[in-house]
């Protein structure tokens, strides 16, 4: 069985998002022997780029499974232009203005409803709310991706989030009132932009990559996409943060799997610092080597001037430092394949260096 996944550049300047693709059986055979994905679809532009690529490469307009990990619009947005130009037969995405039975009373102000929380969601997460009109329109099944579900006879599992984790998170949702005290369970960042960018130095050794990383309530709610492929597994995270992959390695583990079969791994929230740490890093990728080798592969979409924040060299040195040096898009779209069809255009992608400066 033969597989090839592509990360599409996406974002114009500093403005990151992931639009991912990827197939798997026989990709010399006739597409019914193949699994085709789509993960995300970027922005509204990233929407046609992905369509384009779709019939270039893959050769068909046909797609088994479009998954949308969570609601912000530089993963949502450019899905509405898959979902009109290509066959879909079935979406993942989760519909957070269907949980809100019984959590009025999660919010200071004593006036608010059930239904004013599911209204004030689809408002603010409008992005989502017109994808699920459209797949409805267009009598494309959706399933909310929670933690179990499969598809591709078990060769696609959702190992995170729970749904009970999943709506503890929408009480602090962008456009829900604000919360009770004991129900605020996810501060979001606050992100401090200077004029002066403090360096610190890093070696090989010394990691200055911390597990104090917080990250908004949506993007812990991705949903966290495990693929299985000759007996390894790749790692699909959204924008997922420390507390959202440490319930995914939890599940992992239960299940008999730690990260020597995790294979690949894509860099959750464009590389952030703010969503990886040390010890997660141990669970999903491994601890960290003696020497600078290649053993796994883990890929990020970063826009082209993203940089620092997108990706953090501290990142991308946690990750090389564990055996799996990170390549990035930065304006151009990468593919990681197995004996997949060649492609002229493409040319080879070296991994990011480590770097002997990171960003504090």
């Amino acid at each position: 069985m033969e597989f090839e996944i592509d990360f599409l550049a996406v974002g114009k300047d500093s403005q990151s998002g992931d639009a991912i693709t990827f197939r798997f059986g026989n990709l010399y055979g006739e597409r019914k022997e193949q699994f085709v994905v789509v993960i995300d679809g970027g922005f509204k532009e990233s929407g046609e780029q992905l369509v384009n690529h779709i019939k270039k490469y893959y050769q068909t307009s046909d797609i088994d499974l479009v998954i949308l990990t969570h609601p912000d619009a530089d993963h949502a947005s450019g899905l509405e232009v898959v979902l009109t130009e290509l066959s879909i037969k079935k979406l993942w995405m989760h519909k957070p203005w269907n949980h809100t039975r019984d959590i009025a009373d999660m919010f200071k102000d004593g006036r608010v409803t059930d239904q004013s929380v599911r209204d004030a969601l689809r408002r603010s997460l409008e992005s989502a709310r017109s994808l699920e009109n459209l797949a409805n329109a267009k009598k494309i099944p959706i399933e909310e991706p929670f933690i179990g579900l499969q598809a591709a006879n078990g060769h696609i599992t959702v190992i995170g989030p729970t749904k009970d984790y999943y709506e503890s998170l929408l009480p602090s949702f962008k456009g829900t009132p604000e919360p009770k005290e004991q129900y605020n369970l996810m501060q979001r960042a606050v992100i401090a932009v200077s004029d002066v960018i403090r360096k610190i130095a890093e070696t090989f050794d010394i990691e200055t990559l911390d597990d104090n990383g917080e990250t908004t309530p949506e993007n812990n709610s991705s949903a966290i996409v495990g693929v299985q492929y000759d007996g390894k597994l790749f790692l699909f995270t959204g924008d997922a943060g420390i507390p959202a992959l440490t319930i995914a390695a939890d599940s992992l583990n239960a299940a008999g799997i730690d990260y020597s079969k995790i294979s690949f791994m894509q860099v959750p929230h464009h590389g952030s610092k703010r969503n990886v740490g040390p010890k997660v890093l141990n669970r999903l990728i491994g601890p960290k080597l003696r020497a600078d080798t290649q053993i796994k592969a883990a890929y990020v979409s970063a826009a082209q001037d993203g940089a620092p924040k997108h990706p953090a060299r501290k990142v991308t040195n946690a990750f090389r430092r564990r055996g799996a040096p990170v390549c990035a898009t930065t304006g151009r779209s990468i593919r990681w394949q197995k004996d997949a069809p060649p492609r002229p255009d493409y040319e080879a992608i070296d991994p990011l260096p480590f770097y002997a400066e990171v960003e504090e």
